[in-house]
């Protein structure tokens, strides 16, 4: 049996966008991350992953480098959590609340899902 561990509504400056003035400032993302993992056999934070360790595994992808797409930078999260836990799925959704379209919206957003093979 699995469960499914949850990060949701992450949020985490960064310096990404398709253009360069997006790029030149922080600005905020907001992630949501879901992990499928296999049910813990005991009551133990050992047994399962460590939300601290996601957190911080977000934060270096991050800062690794200026991303130009959401979709970019979701698959490079969605991998860093797959080599990191031992998860048997990711699914990694990265909002970008401050988008400027022409027309009021409450943010733009990738998806990206992966699965061990």
């Amino acid at each position: 049996m699995s469960v499914v561990v949850e990060v949701t509504g992450l949020e985490l400056a960064g310096h990404h966008g398709a253009f360069e003035p997006e790029r030149e400032g922080l600005q905020p993302f907001l992630y949501d991350v879901e992990l499928e993992v296999d049910e813990p056999q005991a009551d133990e934070l050992v047994q399962t992953v460590d939300y601290r360790e996601v957190v911080a595994t977000i934060r270096e992808v991050s800062a690794s480098r200026s991303f130009h797409l959401l979709e970019s930078l979701a698959a490079a999260v969605a991998d860093a959590m797959l080599a990191r836990f031992p998860a048997v799925a990711v699914r990694v959704r990265v909002r970008k609340p401050h988008v400027q379209l022409g027309l009021p919206v409450d943010y733009t957003a990738a998806s990206v899902r992966r699965e061990r093979r």
